[in-house]
């Protein structure tokens, strides 16, 4: 039997569109230059929606309010072979903010369509194309299937 503790991470992401171009962060992860869905963790007593905006506030500079849930997927790094468990979320733009100091790592951020973003050849992993493919095919769950119990 191990030892080992199994901790998978939770993690949000944001898909934002705008006249069929996605919201889209260029940054470092592993030393390489990558793109995909403003994302990141949940913090310790941070309800997921909250995690969600704040994610997409500091790593775009855009408000945004949380419409629907995309879905939960479980994707395990082949590399690092690291867990995560993410939370897809469709969110509407709302307003950008005026010289937003963005995370450290994001070099940019862009409006891409789906194509611009599959022919890079950059994304960070699979589910960023993937969480795409399911938006665009309509899948949507009501953010009440989401529970707080503190």
């Amino acid at each position: 039997m191990s030892t080992s503790r199994w901790t998978p991470r939770t993690t949000v992401a944001a898909i934002v569109e705008r006249d069929q171009r996605f919201l889209i962060v260029e940054e470092y992860i592993y030393g390489k230059l990558v793109l995909g869905q403003p994302a990141g963790h949940l913090e310790p007593a941070e309800s997921i929606i909250s995690a969600l905006e704040r994610e997409v506030r500091e790593e775009t500079g855009t408000i945004v309010a949380a419409q629907a849930l995309v879905g939960i997927y479980r994707w395990v790094d082949p590399t690092y072979g690291n867990t995560q468990i993410r939370h897809v979320f469709v969110a509407e733009h709302l307003s950008d903010i005026e010289n937003a100091q963005l995370d450290p790592a994001i070099q940019a951020v862009h409006w891409m369509r789906r194509d611009e973003l599959a022919s890079s050849g950059r994304t960070r992993n699979p589910l960023v194309l993937r969480n795409i493919d399911d938006y665009i095919a309509g899948q949507r769950f009501p953010l009440a299937v989401l529970q707080d119990v503190l």
